[in-house]
């Protein structure tokens, strides 16, 4: 027995790679020019809201601390130490991850070099793929800003926008699942599904990239985590059987998701603080009103805050809408909002008559167009 422990510390001495592999302590060494006080190094962490800060001196910073797993987070500095709210700001998303991390430039994060960082590397060449996508997208951006406010209001100019950006999101894409394609065994191709992903994933294009993953990368605790997530969304997935709930509605009635079987609903997700929402329920007033007397009915699921039910109500009131409408109060805790797994709204689900979910996520004309296929068939 003692000759196995003697052996085993030998091999612990002769390894020490091994040793410090286990170990979760990060440093994040930082250098940009010659700036001092009162600048400010920032560490934001999207995930989380977590945000921790340092000063600069001499151009120099270090920010220490403890993982459980790598992390995705924005380092940011701003020159007069003014929080990450002002104009101006420096930034770079990097990864944390254990050891020791080294970031050096002469004067703004575009020019930083980042070493002693495995994740940091290899997302160095992701970016170099995704860099003619950004400047698209960056003058994509200058385009909307330099628009004056009445041409912002142009119908055609925004729609001129908003299908240039979804030309550069599917670019985007493309590049993202090259990568995941070719670089099955990197943590950086976790995070670019999850990118891909977004805040409403669709399982059927999701699902077969993640299995592509190794399955050292799908056993951490992010890949862990991403499997649940994956195995969730299949429940609301179309063409599957949707969660029935109850709710209760303005009234304080409950009202059932199965009482609405036999039609065609829709379960819309929205909230009176949501402004995204508001500016879609004109769309949805629209499709209601043309396919009403058709047999589609609509449940709207609202995620407003405890204590809010006089702005829920007033917004219905606001807005118009004639439908039925539920909600527990809880805001993004909302019961049925989780068991739909919601990560953003607006967000809709048309049902069927015999309860499968027919289609998802119908925004602007999209859901009048699909209840034309429907209906007008019939």
């Amino acid at each position: 027995m003692k000759k196995t422990i003697i052996y085993i510390i030998a091999i612990l001495l002769a390894f020490p790679a091994f040793v410090s592999a286990q170990s979760k302590d990060y440093i994040l060494n930082g250098k940009v020019g010659k700036l001092s006080s009162p600048a400010k190094a920032y560490i934001y962490n999207l995930s989380n809201s977590k945000l921790d800060s340092v000063a600069i001196t001499n151009g120099s910073f270090t920010f220490k601390g403890q993982l459980d797993e790598p992390q995705s987070v924005y380092l940011l500095i701003n020159k007069n130490g003014t929080g990450i709210r002002a104009t101006g700001i420096d930034a770079l998303q990097i990864y944390l991850e254990p050891g020791v991390i080294s970031i050096v430039t002469p004067d703004s994060l575009d020019n930083a070099k980042i070493t002693g960082s495995k994740l940091n590397t290899e997302n160095e060449k992701l970016q170099i793929s995704l860099k003619p996508i950004m400047k698209q997208s960056a003058d994509l951006n200058k385009e909307y800003y330099a628009a004056s406010e009445e041409k912002r209001k142009n119908k055609e100019f925004m729609e001129a926008l908003q299908k240039k950006s979804q030309e550069i999101q599917d670019q985007q894409k493309v590049v993202f699942m090259a990568y995941i394609k070719s670089n099955p065994n990197s943590l950086i191709s976790l995070f670019s599904l999850k990118t891909c992903a977004g805040p409403t994933p669709d399982v059927a294009e999701i699902e077969p990239a993640f299995n592509t993953l190794s399955p050292e990368v799908k056993s951490t605790k992010m890949g862990k985590d991403f499997a649940a997530t994956i195995a969730k969304l299949k429940n609301t997935s179309v063409g599957a059987i949707a969660p029935d709930f109850t709710q209760a509605d303005t009234l304080g009635k409950p009202v059932s998701l199965h009482e609405f079987k036999g039609k065609y609903v829709l379960v819309d997700f929205w909230a009176s603080w949501c402004g995204p929402c508001r500016a879609e329920n004109p769309n949805v007033i629209k499709a209601f009103a043309q396919f009403k007397d058709k047999g589609f009915m609509i449940l709207g699921v609202s995620l407003d805050n405890p204590n809010a039910k006089d702005k829920w109500m007033k917004a219905i009131h606001d807005d118009h809408l004639t439908w039925t409408q539920v909600s527990d109060l809880k805001g993004w805790k909302n019961e049925v909002a989780q068991l739909y797994s919601i990560q953003s709204i607006p967000q809709n689900f048309l049902i069927g008559p015999d309860g499968k979910i027919v289609a998802k996520d119908l925004r602007g004309d999209a859901l009048t167009k699909k209840l034309s296929e429907i209906f007008d068939k019939k």
